[in-house]
């Protein structure tokens, strides 16, 4: 009887151990699916600049996918559709849920200085994408070259129009810093390579509305405009060619009448239009590489890595900054000659 009462106490230990083991495992498997160990790692709040861009759109599909690919333990994403106000709200919540460091695009780059202070006294990593902060504290710019857009438009458009002619450009912000650096860019460009072209600053706020509404009214004054520069092809690539084909001005390449197009971002609906002969070239933004490198310098952060300035390991150089450190990803020229390429990002969304 004593012998029979251990054996039973026994099989009730084990049973209660086999249950023990496989709510664990259920417990596990609920929050980390793969096993993989995620949950455990610090939290990253990621903020998208804006949806009313096909290029930031782009961004947004590519950050979505690495995190799922790279398990990186995101927050919620959050959205400041381009409104300072919003971004600084939005990662105020990052703080209040736990966020070890922060990814954000700001497209004021001069009033994010107080929020980026904030995140730095409490020890927040902060990567900024695309943009450069004018002022306040980042572990990392991930962004090309944006002088070099302006640059390599200008030298397109006036190696293109023989250089004379009448431009205009679609100034982005210019409370941006690549609003700034394209614009002065390739002001300096006009001025000392092609002086004979005559070129008309617009500024646009990044809106593509606005951007139309200059361009018509430019239209009426120089009817003999012959190219046209947008610094954004996600904004103005769609309103550009809409007036363009209805004043009957959307002539393709190689055409009398045509006017030169260069843009920049290398979103698909650029690459199509190239290919239409409605545009010449783009400048392209590499969303792919903004995407994984924001996520994969946001980790290093957390984990306390560091860097320095010089060449890296995926064909881009690291940059000293008044206020950090900027990688300088690669952006490839787009024309009719290279735009069925593969390897560029506008030719792999779907």
């Amino acid at each position: 009887m004593k012998l029979a009462r251990t054996r039973s106490t026994a099989a009730t230990i084990t049973t209660v151990i086999a249950v023990l083991s496989l709510t664990t495992a259920c417990n596990r498997d609920s929050s980390d699916p793969a096993g993989s160990g995620s949950a455990a790692k610090p939290a990253i709040g990621i903020d998208l600049p804006r949806s009313d861009s096909d290029f930031w759109n782009s961004y947004a599909q590519y950050v979505k996918k690495d995190i799922e690919s790279s398990g990186v333990n995101a927050l919620p994403l959050s959205n400041s559709q381009n409104d300072v106000t919003k971004l600084v709200a939005n990662v105020q919540v990052f703080e209040n849920t736990g966020a070890k460091a922060v990814v954000m695009a700001p497209q004021d780059t001069g009033a994010i200085a107080s929020t980026l202070d904030n995140l730095a006294a409490k020890k927040i990593p902060v990567v900024s994408v695309d943009t450069r902060p004018d002022k306040g504290d980042v572990y990392m710019v991930v962004r090309a070259d944006n002088r070099a857009y302006g640059s390599k438009a200008c030298e397109f458009l006036g190696e293109q129009l023989g250089g004379k002619g009448k431009v205009a450009e679609f100034q982005g912000a210019l409370d941006s810093i690549n609003g700034r650096d394209r614009s002065e860019a390739f002001a300096a460009c006009m001025k000392e390579k092609f002086p004979k072209i005559q070129f008309f600053e617009l500024p646009t706020d990044w809106k593509g509305d606005v951007a139309s509404a200059k361009l018509q009214s430019l239209l009426a004054q120089h009817p003999d405009l012959n190219g046209i520069y947008m610094q954004a092809g996600g904004v103005f690539l769609q309103p550009t060619l809409a007036l363009l084909e209805q004043k009957k001005l959307l002539k393709p390449a190689g055409q009398p009448g045509h006017i030169t197009i260069i843009s920049n971002d290398g979103i698909p609906q650029e690459f199509d239009a190239i290919r239409k002969g409605q545009i010449d070239a783009t400048i392209s933004q590499p969303a792919d590489l903004y995407a994984k490198y924001a996520l994969s310098y946001a980790q290093a952060a957390v984990e306390g890595k560091t860097f320095n300035p010089g060449p890296t390991d995926h064909d881009s150089t690291i940059i000293k900054i008044p206020n950090g450190l900027e990688d300088q990803l690669p952006a490839p020229l787009v024309t009719k000659d290279n735009v069925d390429d593969k390897a560029l990002w506008g030719n792999n969304v779907g």
